[in-house]
């Protein structure tokens, strides 16, 4: 597991926990790589029933429709439809990280688009604060 120094989880007056930098962050900046905890299908039929369903994500190596728990603060990033950071999965090492797609400033909030691409506009399953 990789987080780069200055990254930290602050509380947020409408979303909880988030995810913010200390220190300005050029584009393309690999801010974390973290291990993955990958399940079944049937193992997220129970994560379903519980707070876990939303802190995990889609994981489908070969087409198979499974589920990931990211370790890390990778689960704490909060969504954004305008967000300054995007998440990538890798199936063969088992890890997730996160990288700026645009300049971010010290102090900033570090968000990604729960519909996987940093600009995605599809609308998300919850009301987007």
């Amino acid at each position: 597991m990789h987080i780069i120094p200055g990254i930290v989880v602050k509380h947020t007056a409408y979303k909880g926990n988030g995810v913010f930098t200390e220190q300005d962050l050029p584009t393309d900046t690999e801010v974390e790589v973290s291990p993955v905890i990958v399940m079944t299908a049937e193992e997220r039929k129970l994560l379903d029933q519980t707070l876990l369903h939303d802190y995990i994500f889609e994981w489908h190596p070969g087409g198979r429709n499974m589920c990931c728990m990211a370790q890390g603060y990778i689960a704490v990033y909060n969504h954004s439809d305008n967000a300054n950071c995007e998440y990538f999965m890798d199936y063969d090492k088992k890890t997730m990280s996160v990288k700026t797609m645009r300049d971010v400033h010290a102090g900033e909030e570090l968000t990604i688009n729960y519909n996987g691409d940093w600009n995605n506009k599809k609308p998300v399953w919850f009301d987007a604060v």
